[in-house]
Parts: C-alpha cells; sequence; structure tokens
C-alpha cells in the first residue's frame, strides 16, 4: 500500500491531537508526518507511532511534497493557507467553515455521500460537528421515508470551544464549590472570558455569532450543509443550538418529518443497521444515548426513538456522538481513507 506524506495544521489543537491518534489507530498509510501550528507552538513535538515529532511553524513553504493536508486551526488560517496548499499540490481535507458551502467543494460524510470525494479539485470539507452527528441518525431514516424538515435543539460540549473553554468551566465548578454559599443564580461570582455568561450550572441558546434573522451561524450549518451533503435542496431545519456545561460529545434532540409513512419498529431496524451508528434504546432500563456513553468512541449512538405528536408522518429522536472524532478527525480519517 502506498505511503502518503501527511501535514496536520493545528496538530497540537484538541482536533489536531485526536487526527494523530485516529491515524495511528486506522493504520492509516503515512509515509512521513509534518505537524505544523502557529508560532507560539514552536519547539513543541507531538507522539505519533511512538515517536517524537516535531511541531513546525506554519508558513508558505509548509506543503511542498506534501499529499495530504488537513487542517483543523479554523476559518482565517484556511482562507489563506487552504489554496497555498492546493498549488503545492496537496489534497487538503478541511475542518473549516471556508469552504463548505462553495459550489465545487465536496463536502462529504463517508457513510452518506463518499461518491462525491470522487470530483474533488484538491479540496474536500468536513462538516460542522453537529450537523456530523445528526446526519448520522437522520440520513438512514431519510432513505426510508423521505426526510422534509426538521425542528432540533442541540446541546454542545465546551471542547467544541477549544482548551480554554474547557479550563473555564472546571475553574468555574470550583469556585462554585467554594462559595456556594453566596453563588447566587445570575452567576455574577463566576468570571466568565471565553463565553458572554458563566457555563458552569448554566446553560446558553448562544453558539456562534448571531445573524440578522435571530438564528446563529451554526443554526443555519444545519439546514445549509445537510442540503448539500443528502442532495437535497427542499431540506428545511429549525434549530436552536445551546452550549451545555459538559467536557465532551454533543447531542441533539430532532423531531424529524417525513413524506412516507412512518413507524417506529421500521424506524429501530433501519437505525440499527446503518453504518457508524448504534441504536441504544431501551428507556425502560434506563438505556439511552448519552455524552459520557459516547466520549472517546466513533460510533454515534441514537435512541428515544419515538412518533412524534405534532407531525402526522413524524419521528422524534435523540442523538449522540464524539464531535472531536465523528464531528471532526475522524470524519477526516475517513475521507482520506477515499482518495
Amino acid at each position: 500500500m502506498k505511503g502518503y506524506h501527511i501535514a496536520v495544521v493545528g496538530a497540537t489543537g484538541a482536533v489536531g491531537q485526536e487526527l494523530l491518534c485516529v491515524l495511528e489507530r486506522r493504520n492509516f498509510p503515512v509515509a512521513s508526518l509534518r505537524p505544523i501550528s502557529s508560532a507560539r507552538s514552536a519547539g513543541k513535538s507531538v507522539r505519533f507511532r511512538n515517536e517524537s515529532v516535531p511541531v513546525q511553524q506554519l508558513d508558505e513553504d509548509s506543503f511542498e511534497k506534501i499529499d495530504v493536508a488537513f487542517f483543523s486551526a479554523g476559518g482565517e488560517i484556511s482562507r489563506k493557507y487552504v489554496p497555498l496548499a492546493c498549488r503545492a499540490d496537496a489534497i487538503v481535507i478541511d475542518n473549516s467553515s471556508a469552504f463548505r458551502m462553495e459550489a465545487h467543494v465536496p463536502l462529504v460524510i463517508p457513510e452518506i455521500n463518499a461518491e462525491d470525494v470522487q470530483r474533488h479539485r484538491g479540496l474536500i470539507a468536513n462538516p460542522n460537528c453537529t450537523t456530523a452527528i445528526t446526519l448520522m441518525a437522520l440520513f438512514p431514516l431519510h432513505r426510508a421515508f423521505g426526510v422534509h424538515r426538521i425542528f432540533a435543539a442541540s446541546y454542545q460540549a465546551v471542547s467544541g470551544s477549544g482548551a480554554r473553554a474547557i479550563d473555564e468551566l472546571t475553574q468555574q465548578i470550583k469556585s462554585g464549590e467554594r462559595d456556594t454559599a453566596s453563588f447566587s443564580p445570575s452567576g455574577s461570582t463566576l468570571p466568565a472570558t471565553v463565553y458572554p455568561h458563566p457555563i458552569a450550572f448554566n446553560l446558553l441558546p448562544h453558539v456562534d455569532s448571531f445573524l440578522e434573522t435571530g438564528y446563529t451561524k451554526e443554526e443555519m450549518k444545519m439546514q445549509n450543509e445537510a442540503r448539500k451533503i443528502m442532495h437535497l435542496p427542499q431540506f428545511c431545519a429549525s434549530v436552536t443550538c445551546v452550549r451545555v456545561p459538559v467536557y465532551r460529545a454533543h447531542s441533539v434532540a430532532v423531531s424529524a418529518e417525513f413524506d412516507r409513512t412512518v413507524s417506529v419498529e421500521r424506524a429501530r431496524e433501519v437505525l440499527a443497521k446503518a453504518p457508524g451508528l448504534e441504536l441504544v434504546d431501551e428507556p425502560q432500563n434506563n438505556r439511552y444515548p448519552m455524552p459520557l456513553g459516547v466520549t472517546g468512541k466513533d460510533n454515534c449512538q441514537v435512541g428515544r426513538v419515538r412518533l412524534d405528536c405534532a407531525f402526522e408522518n413524524g419521528l422524534s429522536f435523540w442523538v449522540s456522538g464524539d464531535q472531536l472524532l465523528k464531528g471532526a478527525a475522524l470524519n477526516a480519517v475517513q475521507i482520506a481513507e477515499l482518495l
């Protein structure tokens, strides 16, 4: 098997670290690894296959003789350096939102639209983490019943905002435990810098920036990206994204309306056979998907499958997944495996 010369931009970040682990765990044929990061990570190293690999500083020459470049350093970095990587003849798999909705850029979840990879022009986009986790359960149901629209609410872990958010949640929890007597419901005793309000003991219906419509960018990604991935331009999604005081793994409550008659029994059969998805649906035994149950796992989990009370042909379900894996690093490596 051919070995690939691999670059990982953002190698010291949360997604970058998971990428390295996934490449190693799945025995991806890596001929050489070039971990790349910003100047502030200069001098660091990362572990890969029992070796310490020095991190290189990102510059215009970072992609010389690279076959596949994974980008996990945010949209601004991607917009500047992805074109340079492509000009150096590297195939780029980008985890940011910078190019997802460009018509010529495939937006891929391998279990759903693997064939789209074949039309790439040197760049393939990884979807938003919440979109990916939701579609792992929704798309199999769409194939069976024909989805028309969904109403959904996401419950998104703080690790989606990076290491600073993880640290802030930890510090706020410690502060709340030390000073429970003076802790007020407003959270005024808990300093917040990453989010506009304390996240410990709280929920924030605010993920990403707000648009003039009142929705956030994150909420609109669900509709826009799902349309492209499922090749379903008429699909509609009304979504509320919520940041929750959970360290890792996102969950989504979904109510979906379908074109054809649905049944819980048939839906469970479909979901149980879906690739990359585990049906965990025994509420009478307190078994249902939870963040703790999917943290560190490749598969997403779906449960609480039931007929929707508001739609004639509707199903409600709850899906959880590790947003650093299927929502980012794992999906990116799966795309590379299709090349």
